[in-house]
């Protein structure tokens, strides 16, 4: 019987291990299929505290896993969990299997703590995420990567109010903004999509999808290719940097409707002021919760608050 189990290694699946295992309760880490979370699809971090120069995003989850490890956290690679099932006594089997293969296995738990997170969508165009991974102008996140777009020209691909808000962070850096979507009025509440269009920086590109990413010499992004939704034709767009704002899916599938509530995305809902869920000794942390900042550092601080969470629930009973 474990005492905790981990789903997830981003910011706050790590941070839980490691106050958890400061607290000796051995935690058991489950990886999932993208060990260290969305920040390991990222190049320099430079808003994570502590770290003045910044930090490569895959070296500050190793430093993380690390931490967790000295005090004593398991990690378990490459297993992806398919259920949680609440047992008669009041304990968990966790059940999971291989990410590379077909074995299957399953752990008993007094507690849960889920920080699988979410995942940014992309269009799907062949080699997009070797783009993100290197770097190489294509990203989800302008409050992570828009300070390296200074006087430049970049994409947002979107219309809702995520996309307008990505697309007026960013004129505080580029040159200039195009909001590339595929319809002829934004999606955003009228007044974000009036403030947005009224930016003088910001220029929308209505009727329009994107269907490949052009490169340069070095592989760097050096403009896209658009198609008109509407008649078809093609055209070339010149930017350096574009930022995908199309919605994230919370990585909640493998939860049943019984253990956690969730929203109509798929978003696992905490009782207020917790991140307790409504499952007795099942918690929820970071990007599979939060709809709203989704950082790393507000993803470690809910895995800090699930671990003590977790930790006093354990002690009662």
């Amino acid at each position: 019987m474990e005492n905790v189990i981990i789903i997830g290694t981003g910011p706050a699946g790590y941070t839980a291990a490691i106050y958890t295992a400061r607290a000796d309760l051995s935690p058991l880490i489950l990886t999932g299929s993208q060990p260290g979370g969305q920040l390991t699809t990222t190049t320099d971090v430079e808003n994570f505290p502590g770290f003045p120069d910044g930090v490569m995003g895959p070296e500050l989850m190793q430093k993380m896993q690390q931490q967790a490890e000295k005090f004593g956290a398991r990690v378990q690679n490459s297993v992806e969990v398919t259920s949680v099932e609440k047992n008669a006594d009041g304990s968990f089997s966790v059940n999971a299997k291989q990410v590379f293969g077909t074995e299957t296995m399953s752990w008993e738990t007094k507690t849960v703590i889920i920080a699988s997170g979410a995942s940014a969508r992309y269009l799907g165009i062949e080699g997009e995420m070797d783009l993100v991974k290197s770097g190489a102008g294509l990203t989800a996140c302008a409050t992570c990567d828009g300070a390296f777009y200074r006087d430049v020209p970049v994409a947002v691909i979107g219309g809702g109010d995520t996309a307008a808000e990505e697309a007026t962070f960013l004129t505080k850096f580029a040159g200039k903004v195009y909001l590339v979507h595929r319809r002829d009025e934004l999606r955003a509440s009228k007044v974000m999509a009036q403030r947005t269009l009224d930016h003088p920086k910001i220029e929308p590109v209505w009727n329009s999808q994107v269907t490949d990413y052009l490169l340069d010499d070095n592989g760097r992004i050096r403009g896209v290719q658009l198609e008109n939704t509407v008649d078809g034709t093609s055209s070339e767009l010149a930017v350096e940097g574009v930022f995908m704002a199309i919605g994230h899916n919370p990585n909640s599938t493998f939860l049943s409707d019984e253990l956690v509530d969730k929203d109509a995305s798929g978003y696992v809902l905490q009782i207020p002021g917790k991140t307790a869920t409504k499952t007795p000794g099942i918690f929820a942390a970071g990007d599979i919760s939060d709809t709203v900042y989704r950082q790393g550092i507000t993803a470690a601080g809910q895995g800090c608050a699930a671990a003590i969470e977790a930790e006093h629930y354990i002690a009662g009973l």
